[in-house]
């Protein structure tokens, strides 16, 4: 039943696009949030498939702790999942991306209508001073930006390498760091056509204010967060607490 839910949804995601792509892109004269409005509408239609097909639903742990002025969220990346439901659960929203992303057909058309952060991951000094440019402006403008630090989506259970590209923007801009762990991937998990139903968890840690911090330090106590909140998140855990 999974399989065939799971198809559906890819089905329907496969109709939906392309037409949505090129509404979006129409919509290039408007202003950034207007724009974004507009993107995460689409967003909105595949998180309403996700529960009403897969049966994918989601509660979340903390959500006092979202602060009311523009932040940077670094979250654990497990799925496909949360860079779709963060848009729902966070304000409007800007990500670091590699910019190779924005040459996918469709998808990464209306995606670069959001005004991403696209960065060159191979240039790694430029890269960081490309964040610090660009996450200022978009700071600026009123929108959070969300980062993964990890870079790419780890299974369950793992841990990647947390890269200071996050760290780094908070400490040049004295924003506050809003660190997000959540067991999505053992729903959805990576390159994984199929869709498990159930419930996701996603935990919002206090906000860390980097005044005064080292990129390094800022970069391992938001890594010591997530990684323990995450073994206390876990599926098996929560069933059996």
């Amino acid at each position: 039943m999974a399989i065939f839910r799971s198809a559906l949804y890819m089905l329907l995601q496969i109709i939906i696009t392309p037409p949505y792509a090129i509404f979006t892109l129409a919509c290039f004269p408007l202003s950034p949030h207007n724009r974004y409005r507009v993107t995460s509408s689409w967003t909105r239609i595949m998180l309403f498939l996700l529960w009403h097909l897969c049966g994918i639903r989601y509660r979340i742990i903390g959500a006092e702790n979202i602060p009311k002025t523009p932040s940077i969220v670094l979250s654990k990346h497990q799925s496909a999942w949360e860079t779709l439901a963060f848009q729902e659960i966070f304000p409007p929203q800007v990500w670091v991306l590699k910019k190779e992303l924005l040459r996918i057909p469709f998808f990464g058309w209306g995606l670069a209508m959001t005004s991403p952060i696209a960065i060159d991951r191979s240039a790694r000094k430029k890269a960081l001073e490309q964040i610090v440019e660009q996450g200022k402006d978009r700071l600026q403008q009123g929108f959070w930006i969300v980062i993964f630090p990890e870079g790419t989506r780890i299974p369950p259970g793992q841990r990647g390498k947390y890269r200071i590209g996050g760290a780094w923007l908070a400490t040049h801009t004295n924003v506050p760091v809003v660190p997000v762990a959540h067991n999505a991937g053992e729903l959805w998990g990576r390159n994984s056509f199929v869709k498990h139903p159930g419930t996701i968890t996603v935990s919002i840690g206090q906000p860390i204010d980097p005044t005064g911090m080292e990129a390094g330090e800022l970069n391992a106590q938001v890594e010591a967060w997530i990684e323990d909140e995450m073994l206390r998140i876990g599926r098996k855990n929560l069933q059996e607490s």
